[in-house]
């Protein structure tokens, strides 16, 4: 269904196959009480939870350890005006089982850049709500 915008909302189904054709999102948190972006690598898990590995050390770790935070991955093509952006929310938590770690070590995201202590983060799906923007024409205003 198109709403009145031209977008189509998309359902969760949709969104989570969409997630695994990117390889880019960001995360939405809050840090010193403002709202914070930073754009990470990411995988989803075989539960649709979204993966980050980053440093043990990081701020984003104890930023987002046990709190609500949202995830945003997109693509776009511009000439075409077309594409489609995907959020999830949910509690994020650094997975700390041992034997999860060493699963998601074999098959969790791989970090771009190098990591002294790695440590992944699990964000809940818990909602899942994306919207799709198919060649609409402007006005060219």
């Amino acid at each position: 269904m198109v709403d009145g915008d031209g977008f189509r909302v998309l359902d969760r189904q949709e969104c989570l196959r969409l997630l695994t054709k990117v390889p880019v999102g960001r995360v939405v948190y809050t840090r010193q009480a403002l709202p914070a972006v930073l754009p990470v690598n990411f995988s989803l898990d075989d539960d649709f939870s979204v993966l980050l590995r980053t440093s043990a050390a990081s701020d984003l770790v104890r930023a987002v350890d046990g709190v609500v935070v949202a995830f945003e991955a997109d693509d776009f093509d511009a000439e075409a005006r077309s594409g489609w952006s995907v959020v999830v929310t949910g509690r994020a938590c650094v997975v700390t089982d041992p034997a999860e770690h060493e699963r998601l070590t074999r098959t969790g995201p791989r970090s771009w850049m190098p990591l002294p202590e790695g440590v992944f983060v699990r964000i809940e799906a818990e909602i899942v709500t994306g919207r799709e923007l198919k060649g609409v024409r402007g006005s060219g205003c």
